[in-house]
């Protein structure tokens, strides 16, 4: 997903899609360990979203400790 997309989520949604992102990074992991990974750049794919996510979720973390100070 793009980081407009991402931005335009809820917080609840952000962490569904968080949970979401860790299980396929951990199922590629298990994959590559077996050799039956099709896709090798899936893995860079995914952690580059895990990072997307955490990123927008500090963001928003941060606007809302600016907003209460």
């Amino acid at each position: 997903m793009k980081p407009e997309e991402l931005r335009e989520l809820p917080d609840l949604e952000l962490e569904r899609k968080l949970r979401q992102l860790k299980e396929e990074l951990f199922n590629l992991r298990f994959q590559a360990a077996t050799g039956q990974l099709e896709n090798p750049m899936r893995i860079r794919q995914v952690k580059k979203g895990i990072a997307r996510v955490k990123t927008i979720q500090t963001e928003r973390k941060l606007a809302a400790e600016r907003a209460r100070a």
